[in-house]
């Protein structure tokens, strides 16, 4: 190597970003090398900008250890603290581009599992009795309207009391609130649920102590949990929200989007009840999913 080489390899504040990059071997991946590129300006640029101190940078470091630490098989603080900066949200929307009218994506969460039950049309996934009766029907459609027949419908939800079942194991049944419907030949499914509610995310390790000191609180907006797929068809992670949660604009994951808040209507009425189970009045939400082919996604990127 060149003596000016040598000399560009050593640390200088002011091309810090520059002598990092510089060490990446002729080999590296080109991809990783353009991803650490960005990281590592954008990372370098921020801690000048701040004027970062040696403590502060420590408190994150320190900080950083402990969500790694938080993390169990069923638990990912990392998954957390990508949701509630937002980055989850935009890597999703970055990947997910489809034609106009197609039911957009959202957030998966920390709570879905592959081996829910299946179940028939009209069946009901609420197995703890607890909250208020649902209705959820609708269908599943291509971009032209037409029926999807066969589509999997992948539902899953919190209880009243604001826990997924794999959070309160031996409390909750198991696969409370999950379930695998199927589209029919006009594309319809429906099924019955309860009313869901708001909840807190997980706030008892880092994140949690992060949002405290940021101001801001863990609530999740209430919804619905939805992966809809069909062969030749472009998969949807989505939710469905309630109009009337005080949540919707300040969802602490930044999951809401305009076009998934469904309209959530009250059915008083005896004889309808009973004919579906229910003792009293309940809930209906019709929610149609418009899926886009494999082969539009090209023209909608």
């Amino acid at each position: 190597m060149a003596e000016r080489g040598k000399e560009a390899a050593y640390f200088e504040q002011d091309r810090s970003a520059d002598v990092v990059l510089g060490r990446i071997g002729p080999g590296a991946d080109p991809r990783l090398r353009e991803i650490m590129g960005v990281v590592v300006r954008h990372l370098h640029a921020a801690v000048r900008e701040a004027n970062i101190t040696s403590d502060e940078w420590m408190t994150a470091i320190q900080f950083l250890t402990a969500t790694g630490h938080m993390c169990t098989e069923w638990r990912q603080e990392f998954i957390l603290l990508s949701d509630v900066l937002g980055v989850s949200m935009l890597v999703d929307a970055l990947n997910h581009q489809r034609p106009e009218g197609s039911t957009e994506n959202t957030v998966l969460g920390p709570f879905h599992v592959s081996d829910a039950p299946r179940y028939a049309h009209g069946d009901n996934i609420c197995l703890d009795g607890k909250g208020e009766p649902l209705v959820v029907r609708g269908r599943v459609v291509d971009t032209a309207g037409r029926a999807v027949e066969g589509a999997t419908l992948d539902v899953w939800q919190a209880n009243e009391d604001g826990f997924y079942d794999v959070q309160q194991k031996g409390i909750q049944p198991d696969f409370n609130l999950r379930g695998i419907f199927e589209s029919d030949a006009q594309g319809e499914y429906w099924f019955r649920s309860c009313k869901p509610r708001w909840y807190p995310i997980p706030d008892d390790g880092p994140v949690g102590k992060m949002l405290t000191a940021l101001g801001r609180h863990p609530n999740r907006a209430a919804h619905l949990h939805f992966i809809v797929s069909a062969p030749g068809y472009d998969r949807v992670v989505t939710h469905i929200f309630t109009p009337d949660c005080p949540y919707l604009p300040e969802d602490a994951v930044f999951g809401v989007k305009h076009s998934l808040i469904a309209d959530f209507q009250k059915v008083d009425d005896p004889a309808r009840a009973a004919e579906l189970g229910f003792e009293g009045p309940f809930w209906t939400v019709e929610w149609d999913f418009i899926l886009a082919r494999d082969n539009e996604l090209d023209a909608a990127s």
